[in-house]
């Protein structure tokens, strides 16, 4: 049972149709492939079936929608972009913008378990482990057989994780593992955790921890009004004797979690654009329902100015997003690229959720209209992998070349 003494379990489907059909004001789908479209298009309709009708439900009972994991390791959510030997998709990396795009647009929650998933978890296996590693864990990752987490966060380091004080001893054949994360993407339901800690030496290494390890305890955090609809939790590490042979060998230091994170941080950068979108879409159709003073609120220039103001800052994401794709695929996003890429479009999608609220008047709060769950989801997006103001910095170094962290 869960706290509001439902069973978790139990289905609940809206019988709302999902009506969303997409904004494309400046035609950017001239500037996508075959391949993009019918990945977006593919994406988008799982979206309409398997999520829009089901996760008002979840949200509101606050309950993780843990069956929809199949479906997304199905339809090629999970490690999109990496290569199909290891269950990955293959595709290009605006093909998996546009996939992390589609799938907030049903809801951060959902986006989020992929974006772990793929780039968190899948990602640093893929890209720093070894190729025994790599065939253990990813293609069940890839179906969603098993799941993941990503354990770097701790209560006491956040922005600075070169500060955490989770640590490795060397015990012979393995290492002893002590220490906490906090705020852990699916941390309760994990099979596979990733996880971030400092040798003897202080060198940060990555290993990988299995569902079981004793004095592995992953508890869950309860009473949160942002994200719902997604499972968090902390990770306890009490002497957990971790194998040599579970360490990620091909890298030290922080340039591994922090290429992780800048993996992650490209498909937030496309998926808060989704987000906006439904919550433009939203007001936009309720604009030409809803009438007051005899004619439709859409009328009102008051409420044109909104939709205009948010059809433009929706357009600019999207052309940055697809720009920054572009480089990606080329091998020339820089993390610098990427995090302005993801302070810009999720401030942009925050904003577009505030005035879709407006919009909607009184019933703008209510589960009968998908904003407010957006605007509470995109609170939690605005500050993870990596805060507004500490993209603002990243960005202000790169331009002048000064470090306003140390």
């Amino acid at each position: 049972m869960d706290t509001n003494g439902h069973n978790p379990d139990t289905i609940v489907k809206s019988t709302k149709q999902d009506r969303f059909q997409g904004h494309d004001y400046y035609n950017l789908d001239a500037l996508l492939e075959t391949e993009h479209l019918l990945v977006r298009d593919a994406t988008r309709a799982w979206v309409k079936k398997e999520v829009s009708p089901i996760i008002e439900d979840y949200a509101n009972r606050a309950a993780n929608p843990r069956h929809l994991v199949k479906g997304l390791g199905e339809i090629g959510a999970f490690g999109p972009s990496l290569p199909a030997k290891y269950g990955g998709g293959g595709m290009d990396e605006i093909a998996y913008g546009l996939m992390m795009q589609e799938l907030e647009r049903g809801d951060s929650g959902v986006r989020s378990a992929a974006s772990v998933q793929g780039s968190l978890v899948m990602y640093p296996i893929y890209k720093f482990g070894s190729e025994e590693q790599r065939m253990k864990y990813l293609p069940k990752l890839a179906s969603g057989e098993h799941i993941g987490c990503f354990g770097l966060t701790e209560p006491n380091s956040g922005s600075d994780p070169g500060s955490m004080i989770t640590n490795l001893k060397d015990d012979g054949d393995a290492y002893i593992l002590n220490g906490a994360k906090m705020w852990i993407t699916n941390s309760p339901i994990a099979d596979v955790c990733v996880v971030w800690a400092k040798n003897e030496e202080g060198r940060i290494l990555g290993v990988i921890l299995e569902k079981g390890m004793k004095g592995l305890s992953a508890p869950e955090i309860k009473g949160k009004w942002s994200l719902r609809a997604s499972c968090t939790g902390e990770l306890v590490f009490e002497d957990v004797r971790v194998p040599k042979a579970n360490v990620l060998p091909n890298v030290q230091g922080l340039k591994g979690p922090l290429s992780c994170l800048s993996k992650a941080r490209y498909g937030i950068a496309w998926g808060a654009i989704g987000a906006a979108m439904d919550c433009y879409d939203s007001a936009l159709r309720y604009s030409q329902e809803r009438t007051q003073f005899g004619k439709p609120i859409g009328q009102f220039q008051l409420t044109q100015k909104k939709l205009a103001e948010m059809i433009t800052e929706i357009t600019k994401a999207q052309l940055l997003a697809w720009r920054l794709g572009t480089l990606a695929n080329e091998g020339k996003a820089t993390p610098a690229q990427i995090s302005m890429a993801k302070r810009n479009n999720v401030l942009m999608a925050l904003e577009v959720a505030r005035e879709a609220r407006q919009i909607h008047g009184g019933m703008g709060i209510t589960n009968e209209y998908p904003v407010m769950r957006h605007m509470m989801n995109l609170e939690t997006v605005l500050t993870y992998e990596g805060t507004h103001d500490i993209h603002l910095l990243i960005t202000g170094m790169d331009v002048t070349g000064l470090n306003a962290f140390k």
